[in-house]
């Protein structure tokens, strides 16, 4: 088999509070859904695997490719760490309402109730409605007693830090971090490989059928940060032409390039693969054997065998890559 950049066919999801972003703004028809609250992009999920979309591999599973390529797709270590399951998972997530306030077990916890990895994550926003705000974290020092005093009493967003967003803003959520993602917002998240979360407040949402989503109250208290932080969005510099590491965290890095220019990347010191995002203009990538066209809202997963690889453009990029250091 030979390895190349592989795009995947997008999974829609259909969401209580999705609407109509997908299209109208990453131009990904998602009909005959009623509306997509997410994409899943690039997935290892066992329930939900992605499908190449181009080349020679086009129609063949994520997971049966990493299978059979091992290291030359994900990199020796994370093949050591991680076996046949894909580490990360990417979306977009368009809220045409507020998501419900949640929380995501760490590796230790998860691993202990659901088999599984936990969820660190992190949010870019794409775009905002003007006057669209997010949660994440606490806006004062809670312990266990205080957080379940005021959510017991119906006052828990007032303990809730809340911030007003704009495109380009990020933020890094490691698991344990309470926050929602609010009405008028449309995201891409790049995270753990973990479909586990707590959902502890829904706004007594309905579903078409009057019924009410299911709560994980108790599930939540032990996965809860309840540490206070002084900033929950993430300081980065805004650049032109270089890249910007944003996030650096043990599961994944990611860096922002924001050029108006073509240029090179260099990987052959990296032990992994890469993901493009790319949330802003076109480019061609070329690589050794070929190239590929590349727009707003393309994932696109570089296996560790591709060691350098050519970004031509004329009408710029912004580009979120990421990787496993």
């Amino acid at each position: 088999m030979s390895l190349y950049p592989l795009k995947f066919e997008t999974i829609f999801k259909d969401k209580i509070w999705g609407g109509r972003k997908i299209k109208d703004v990453l131009h990904k028809d998602f009909s005959p859904l009623p509306n997509c609250g997410e994409t899943w992009e690039i997935s290892g999920v066992s329930s939900d695997v992605s499908v190449v979309a181009n080349g020679i591999l086009k129609g063949q599973k994520l997971s049966d490719i990493l299978a059979e390529e091992k290291e030359n797709l994900v990199g020796k270590k994370n093949y050591q760490t991680y076996g046949n399951e894909f580490p990360l998972l990417v979306k977009f997530i368009d809220a045409n309402d507020d998501l419900s306030i949640q929380v995501h077990p760490n590796d230790e916890l998860a691993e202990k109730r659901h088999h599984s990895k936990g969820k660190t994550e992190m949010w870019y926003v794409l775009q905002a409605d003007s006057g669209s705000t997010l949660i994440s974290g606490f806006n004062q020092p809670v312990d266990r007693a205080k957080y379940l005093e005021k959510f017991e009493s119906g006052q828990l967003m007032e303990i809730l830090n809340k911030e007003e967003v704009s495109a380009g803003d990020i933020f890094f959520l490691p698991a344990g971090r309470i926050h929602t993602i609010g009405k008028g917002l449309l995201i891409a998240e790049i995270q753990q490989t973990s479909d586990i979360t707590y959902r502890i407040y829904d706004f007594d949402r309905v579903d078409d059928k009057g019924n009410k989503r299911e709560l994980h109250v108790k599930e939540a208290l032990d996965a809860i940060d309840f540490n206070f932080y002084n900033q929950y969005k993430t300081d980065y510099k805004k650049a032109k032409n270089e890249a910007i590491e944003a996030v650096k965290c043990p599961f994944f890095t990611t860096n922002v390039l924001d050029y108006n220019e073509s240029t090179n990347r260099d990987y052959s010191q990296l032990d992994s693969f890469v993901i493009h995002v790319c949330v802003e203009g076109s480019y061609s990538l070329g690589y050794d054997g070929g190239e590929l066209a590349v727009k707003k809202g393309d994932c696109i997963l570089v296996p560790a065998s591709e060691k350098e690889i050519q970004l031509e453009t004329s009408e710029g990029f912004k580009i979120l890559e990421s990787y496993i250091a």
